[in-house]
């Protein structure tokens, strides 16, 4: 595996693509400083990119409030055009952005490739959103007065966006602030600060004017402080851990800034024992190993009743026995690296501590011989909720599954959680259906289906998932403050 995205990188077309300089107020900043980008599959360093410090984020802050009213002012359609355009070019370079993600957070190339395409799709929902923010005229309480309620963009943005999905996090974030008539300032995770930087450019050669979209790399604590005490920051998007989200939280509140957060999930996937069991496993296969299992939409308590319990395991040990682990640039992957090596200690901690406690361990292959970044596809069957497993986010290939007796068990077992994003169930009953998607307290379910993201729908959890929403009509609201004005003396 050695040097393969290395040698990716360097047969890039688009060799600015790996130049790693960042983007503020309109210029390419190399910085003296410079970080590592490594290979997480290897450990190799495939690239290095500048490393800015708090003033040069206090700069990207005033060349944010400097283009604040120019872009404000340029019609919704105007907007949505340079949105549009930049989608454009997104898909033209697909190929080379999907190698850059792969190379630099190694889910595989099939992966990457699905999340250009997945990213720019929301640039093209935004850009048709920016002219459908419609306020509304109120039946007046008042003699002779107009009412009326108007959304007017909040001002200079600011997104820390996760390495997990390191483009489509930008542009579901980016192309909401843009589409309201806000800048934004970008701060990727360390971990994948290429794909970011190559959108970017992509950003700036579809017309988005200097200043409007700012792309800042470097130590997250140091760029992340004066993002939340300066006062120009007035709305301030986050995804990643809810540790972080909490502090984050935390900082922003003596500005008041407006905070949106997508945070930790720790998802319930329901079988019932009505449901054919081939289907069931296609599910859970889809929801759990989709981007390596580093997503926060994971299956992470596969809860199946007991009817169907043994010949499900069975189903689902078959079909991970099939998954293939090594380095996403090879065809055959279907399980890339760990992106952080203590993502991967997290999880041999789990296996090890279910096994400890009376848990079934089936391993498709032995990760040893692949590297610290690697976790081989696992299943724990026979597991139960005083495991670590039952209690965290795992984040990872490993597949836990939990045997329930009755529906009201096993919805008690899966709200008996902090964590509140996505939850699935599988049954062919409406009546369980309709009475599971009511009661379940999670912000989105997915019935008999493993697949329900996109531009359209609101992502976003309860309790300590996150706050607010993004994609869908409610994401530009996230940019967007509401003004009340009463026209009064209208009938003299």
């Amino acid at each position: 595996m050695t040097g393969l995205a290395a040698r990716h990188l360097h047969a890039l077309r688009r060799r600015d693509f790996v130049s790693g300089d960042a983007l503020i107020d309109g210029r390419w900043i190399a910085a003296a400083q410079r970080d590592p980008v490594v290979d997480p599959a290897t450990g190799e360093e495939i690239a290095d990119v500048a490393r800015c410090g708090a003033a040069d984020m206090e700069g990207a802050i005033a060349a944010a409030q400097r283009s604040f009213t120019a872009w404000r002012e340029l019609l919704p359609a105007n907007r949505g055009a340079i949105l549009r355009c930049w989608a454009s070019l997104m898909r033209d370079h697909s190929e080379e952005l999907a190698i850059l993600v792969t190379g630099e957070q190694g889910k595989p190339l099939a992966e990457a490739r699905h999340e250009i395409a997945y990213g720019a799709g929301f640039l093209e929902w935004f850009a048709a959103e920016a002219e459908r923010t419609y306020g509304e005229t109120i039946p007046s309480h008042k003699p002779g007065c107009l009412l009326q309620v108007r959304m007017q963009p909040i001002g200079v943005a600011a997104a820390i966006t996760p390495w997990n999905f390191p483009v489509a996090m930008i542009t579901r974030k980016a192309g909401a602030a843009l589409a309201a008539g806000c800048p934004i300032i970008v701060k990727p995770a360390p971990e994948t600060p290429l794909s970011a930087l190559a959108v970017a450019r992509l950003a700036e050669e579809a017309g988005v004017p200097r200043g409007v979209l700012q792309v800042i790399v470097g130590n997250p604590i140091e760029l992340s402080a004066p993002l939340l005490r300066d006062t120009r920051i007035r709305a301030l998007s986050f995804t990643g851990s809810t540790q972080v989200g909490r502090l984050l939280l935390e900082g922003a509140a003596a500005t008041v800034k407006k905070v949106s957060l997508e945070l930790g999930g720790h998802a319930p996937f329901l079988i019932f024992d009505d449901v054919d069991i081939a289907k069931a496993v296609t599910g859970v296969m889809a929801a759990k190993f989709a981007t390596s299992g580093q997503d926060c939409l994971a299956a992470n308590r596969i809860y199946v009743q007991k009817g169907i319990y043994g010949a499900f395991t069975d189903a689902l040990a078959a079909e991970i026995a099939q998954l293939k682990t090594g380095h996403g640039l090879e065809p055959t992957t279907d399980i890339g690296p760990m992106t952080k090596v203590s993502v991967a200690e997290k999880c041999r901690l789990q296996i090890h501590d279910a096994a400890a406690k009376g848990a079934r361990v089936f391993s498709a292959e032995k990760d040893e011989g692949l590297g610290p970044s690697f976790i081989a596809p696992t299943l724990l069957s026979d597991v139960t909720d005083d495991m670590l497993i039952a209690r965290e986010e795992t984040f990872g290939p490993v597949a836990a599954v939990l045997p329930f007796d009755s529906e009201e068990e096993v919805l008690a077992r899966a709200n008996a959680s902090e964590m509140g994003l996505a939850a699935y169930v599988y049954t062919d009953s409406l009546r369980r259906a309709m009475r599971l998607s009511e009661n379940i307290e999670y912000g989105m379910v997915g019935i008999n289906t493993a697949s329900f993201t996109g531009p359209p729908i609101p992502f976003g959890g309860w309790k300590q998932s996150g706050l607010g929403r993004e994609g869908s009509r409610h994401g530009i609201e996230e940019y967007m403050e509401l003004k009340y004005v009463c026209f009064g003396d209208l009938a003299g």
